[in-house]
């Protein structure tokens, strides 16, 4: 009687006219109850999750073994109909998900196919025959689009039937040791990988098939299953065929130690011996049923009264035969799913906020696209954002990893497309050329190289065709050296042909640097949000606005390159023009040691020239100080001028004189830029730019636009459609799934 209270409902007196057999029956009847609502929860929340593309954690069962180990006949016989599942060697091919559902009024089987890339389910089948066709057809169309032989894609099929229990089967293809012919030979292996990947979640309950002709420990499959479940703790195996064992078996004690198999499954393992019908003769659904309870019986009767002695009835009887295994499947699956209600419960009321949460964020959207004034703000503050994380990175930062963002020079210049220095044919390591650097760091680091770059450059050979070719008047001309001038000429066009090309290539590779950052400061203030929770001014749904924000930081650093370029080469042609002054050197004191330059003893001005810069005579210690190229007078001769076809060919000393000068001009050159002007341009052309008015230039080509162009950028067209697209599919999943959750809220009470 105690018990009998405990199971009947919560607040109820005990009537004590009623039988206790009146009461079992009312307790058996509510755990049936609970049991079908159970069932039925779990069969809409399945329904559900494929139709809404989700993956849940729901108890089902996965049928294994090697092909011909009977796991279709097995489906058919759980079904309680046949439509010759076996002759189409589906179990080869492809996995099929069989949803059955016990359905009292379903008097003739209702069976719907999935439609293939789709969550919807075709009309019912009235043939049952047809079953057959729908598979064969679906699997050999699907092997012949991806070209396989076998697919993990499984095919989906819902079965309501009177006479089938409430339980989720997932048929696996057949295990095998060697390819049919015509198929590749990692077909075994791929059969195999795919059931493990099916078979190893630990929500799924393993059966795994094996003929009752197989001995144990030759089982060609048992190892596999131990890989899978090595406890067998989600496993039950089940010996098919039984039948044909029989008829091997005469005495008590082969039959009771063939039935234990504690030799190989341990003490607490009791696999299942099932025969079924091996005559396709039967052609009613209820002539099929009436066999399977006719093998059953035909197996029991067997062992009693076939077999000397019998058997263990006590101990082995629970687990033989076709009902047996049915009633534990329903039982074990009962069990599972009243185990499974309260993480069930606790992952629905998880995906409930989820949801929530992505539909409050659609709504923000929706309500941006009316709110001009409110999208501004946002917007303005996402680019500051952006502008503030790469000041920062210019600055120098680790918030990244450079493993994952970094590039080293060699990745740097084959991401920027800009591999080698032009004119420089040697490998350069400028400093740190190995790690994994950005932002102002590897701003620096290209600052370096392009110094390694032009100090590499050895000076441009200089031919006697080109000294040829400068007028014999500029050569001879005025106080001053006119081999100086020549030299001081050739420098220069030398300086300017050899060094713009590496500025211009200084600046490209820069640029890159600094539009390679905007991913990273995008990365950076992703990640700050996240950190702090700050997820109201989530720009990332935005896909044309965050266009528009690269596509003006792009177009501000190119604008920086341009400007940067004309600058550099304004100091270019400074230094190169025949105005300029070196400071602290004279016109025949130009090398770096201030040794001075032995002139050829060419007359100038009718008077002996003297070494280095002192010149005779006050007038001309004047001029003496001027640089090499100071103008002369042009309408002053001296007899002494050798012809231009003489000035290099009768003076081998004067093109030695001429190189060396030229060698020096280009050598302080080069020496000026390098070391004082491009540097210094390069960091204040593009960096300060960058600290100083970024956020000014962004703002104003984004925000300073009328509203209906502002806009554009946020509502593009089919953009809102998309969103309440998106916002309706939503609204579908949390009807859905607080719908799921009340009814397991309700059921997890009955518990």
């Amino acid at each position: 009687m105690a018990a009998n209270r405990l199971a009947m409902p919560a607040g109820r007196t005990p009537n004590p006219l009623e039988s206790p057999s009146s009461s079992t029956r009312q307790a058996a009847s509510a755990a049936d109850w609970n049991w079908k609502a159970r069932f039925e929860a779990y069969n809409r929340l399945q329904a559900a999750a494929a139709d809404l593309g989700e993956k849940l954690p729901i108890p089902e069962i996965v049928a294994v073994g090697g092909q011909s180990d009977g796991k279709s006949s097995l489906l058919e016989a759980l079904l309680g109909f046949r439509f010759n599942l076996r002759e189409v060697e589906m179990g080869t091919r492809r996995p099929l998900v069989l949803q059955m559902v016990h359905d009292p009024t379903a008097h003739d089987p209702r069976c719907r196919f999935k439609e293939e890339d789709s969550e919807e389910y075709g009309s019912p089948l009235v043939v049952a025959t047809e079953i057959a066709d729908v598979i064969k057809q679906r699997t050999q169309s699907h092997l012949q689009k991806i070209q396989a032989a076998v697919s993990s894609e499984p095919i989906f099929m819902r079965a309501e039937y009177a006479h089938c229990p409430n339980l989720t089967v997932i048929d696996t293809p057949g295990l095998v040791l060697k390819p049919m012919k015509g198929e590749p030979d990692t077909t075994p292996e791929e059969i195999l990988s795919m059931v493990k990947s099916i078979a190893s979640p630990p929500h799924r309950l393993l059966l795994f098939l094996q003929q009752s002709s197989v001995e144990w420990r030759s089982s060609l499959w048992l190892d596999t299953i131990r890989e899978i479940d090595p406890s067998f703790r989600h496993t039950i195996i089940i010996v098919s065929k039984f039948d044909n064992r029989l008829k091997e078996v005469s005495e008590r004690w082969e039959i009771d130690s063939y039935l234990s198999a504690s030799g190989y499954l341990g003490d607490n393992i009791h696999p299942f011996f099932v025969a079924l019908p091996n005559d396709r003769g039967t052609t009613t659904d209820e002539g099929f049923r009436s066999r399977i309870c006719q093998v059953d019986i035909d197996v029991l009767r067997h062992l009693q009264e076939k077999v000397k002695g019998g058997f263990s009835e006590e101990k082995y009887a629970p687990y033989i035969g076709f009902s047996c295994l049915r009633k534990h499947l329903e039982s074990e699956i009962q069990k599972r799913y009243k185990e499974a209600v309260p993480a069930t419960l606790a992952l629905l009321e998880e995906r409930c906020i989820g949801v929530s949460e992505d539909l409050s964020r659609l709504e923000s959207k929706l309500q941006a696209t009316s709110d001009v004034s409110q999208l501004r703000r946002s917007a303005t503050l996402h680019v500051a954002s952006i502008c503030r994380h790469l000041h920062h990175l210019l600055v120098g930062a680790a918030d990244l990893d450079p493993e994952l963002w970094g590039l080293t020079t060699e990745e740097e210049q084959k991401h920027s497309g800009i591999v080698r220095w032009p004119g420089i044919t040697i490998a350069l390591e400028p400093a740190n050329f190995s790690l994994k650097l950005y932002g102002g760091a590897a701003f620096e680091r290209v600052i370096h190289e392009f110094h390694c770059a032009a100090y590499s450059m050895k000076c441009p050979p200089l031919s006697r065709e080109k000294v040829a070719n400068i007028p014999v008047a500029r050569a001879e001309k005025g106080r001053c050296s006119g081999l100086t001038m020549v030299a001081a000429d050739i420098a220069r066009a030398a300086a300017r042909s050899f060094l713009a090309p590496l500025i211009d290539t200084a600046c490209d590779r820069l640029a890159f640097i600094l539009q390679s950052l905007f991913e990273l400061a995008m990365e950076c203030s992703r990640n700050h949000d996240s950190r702090y929770n700050q997820n109201a001014e989530d720009m990332d749904g935005y896909v044309g606005f965050l266009a528009a924000v690269r596509r003006s930081y792009y177009k501000f650093v190119e604008d920086l390159s341009k400007q940067c370029k004309q600058t550099v080469r304004h100091h270019l042609d400074s230094v190169t023009s025949p105005y300029y002054h070196f400071p602290g050197v004279t016109f025949l004191d130009l090398s770096d040691s201030g040794s001075v330059l032995e002139l050829p003893g060419d007359s100038i001005g009718g008077k002996k020239k003297g070494n280095g810069n002192m010149i005779d005579g006050g007038a001309k210690k004047k001029h003496a100080t001027m640089p090499a190229y100071a103008n002369t007078n042009s309408n002053h001769h001296s007899n002494d001028i050798p012809g231009a076809d003489d000035l290099v060919s009768k003076s081998g000393s004067s093109y030695s004189s001429i190189c060396s000068i030229y060698a020096q001009y280009f050598a302080k050159m080069r020496e000026v830029l390098i070391e004082r002007s491009v540097p210094c341009e390069l960091n204040s052309g593009f960096l300060t730019p960058c600290h100083e008015r970024l956020f000014l230039a962004l703002g104003f080509e984004l925000f300073a636009v009328k509203d209906d162009k502002f806009m554009n950028m946020f509502v593009a067209p089919g953009a809102v459609d998309a969103i309440q697209n998106e916002r309706e599919s939503l609204l579908k999943h949390q009807k859905t799934f607080v719908s799921c959750l009340n009814e397991f809220k309700n059921i997890s009470s009955t518990l």
